[in-house]
């Protein structure tokens, strides 16, 4: 395409100008960073979109410019805490807003330079404002949604491993009571997370409660028996309670052998038993 140096320039000093028009006639009323009334909070989101600007005007000089001259934008954008809790529909509305400001002010330098562009360059210019938007959306989109899938599996891993919390009892004994139902993910993250707490508290004894379990199936009895061997590794012994009979009777029909550890019906049970001991 055929560059226009005063174009360039024309945009280059008009970078703030765009920003704070576009602030003015943001709708206020939308959710998340859209709506702050909070000024530190404005003059950041005011710089972000500044920083695009900077970045965008210099399409209309480079023809090496590309997408990945966004990628720092991107990454600042998805990461800020203001835009997580932004709807991504609000988030790309406000992105197709900066491709009609720029469209309106390609429509004012003609009007101030007349004879400055050919209509072949006003074409090309208003396809590259197009295009760009287009491909820099699609990019923040799909950065967008990776980084919110790894915000909620980091979430969900701290859920699983709050409700699977060692809880020490004196120096070297500690209480894991399992409450709920147990699939083969959370399953993975109590083996880890266990390990992990018992090493980092020095316990040498653990009971594991599984009053509050309403299913033992084969996945969770022998990830049951894994974690007991994987404890005993790292100088861990254990004590089972809140052993029902049908837990019992599920481990015996699936052969594994719970012989050599300690079951008891009730945690007081257990600790009464380990006391005397």
């Amino acid at each position: 395409m055929d560059r226009n140096q005063k174009l360039y320039d024309f945009l280059k000093s008009k970078t703030w100008q765009l920003t704070e028009r576009w602030y003015e006639s943001l709708n206020k009323d939308q959710n998340g960073i859209y709506a702050t009334s909070n000024l530190e909070e404005i003059q950041l989101l005011k710089q972000q979109n500044h920083l695009f600007h900077e970045k965008f005007v210099e399409m209309f000089k480079s023809d090496e410019l590309c997408e990945k001259s966004f990628d720092d934008f991107i990454t600042m954008v998805v990461n800020d805490e203001g835009h997580q809790h932004t709807p991504l529909t609000e988030i790309i509305g406000e992105f197709f807003r900066q491709q009609q400001l720029y469209l309106e002010l390609l429509e004012e330098f003609m009007d101030q330079y007349p004879n400055e562009l050919s209509s072949k360059q006003i074409i090309a210019y208003t396809n590259a404002i197009l295009t760009t938007i287009n491909n820099v959306v699609l990019k923040f989109t799909n950065e967008f949604i990776e980084q919110s899938k790894i915000r909620l599996k980091s979430q969900q891993e701290m859920i699983i491993e709050l409700s699977a919390p060692v809880i020490k009892l004196d120096s070297t004994i500690a209480l894991l009571p399992l409450v709920g139902e147990i699939d083969t993910n959370r399953a993975k993250v109590i083996l880890e997370s266990t390990l992990q707490q018992c090493s980092k508290l020095q316990i040498n004894h653990l009971y594991i409660d599984l009053l509050g379990v309403p299913i033992v199936d084969t996945m969770v009895a022998h990830q049951l028996f894994h974690m007991i061997n994987a404890l005993k590794l790292i100088g861990v012994t254990t004590s089972l309670s809140g052993v029902r009979p049908s837990i019992a009777q599920t481990t015996v029909q699936l052969g594994i052998d719970f012989r050599d550890i300690k079951t008891y019906s009730s945690i007081e049970q257990a600790m009464r038993k380990h006391n005397n001991n």
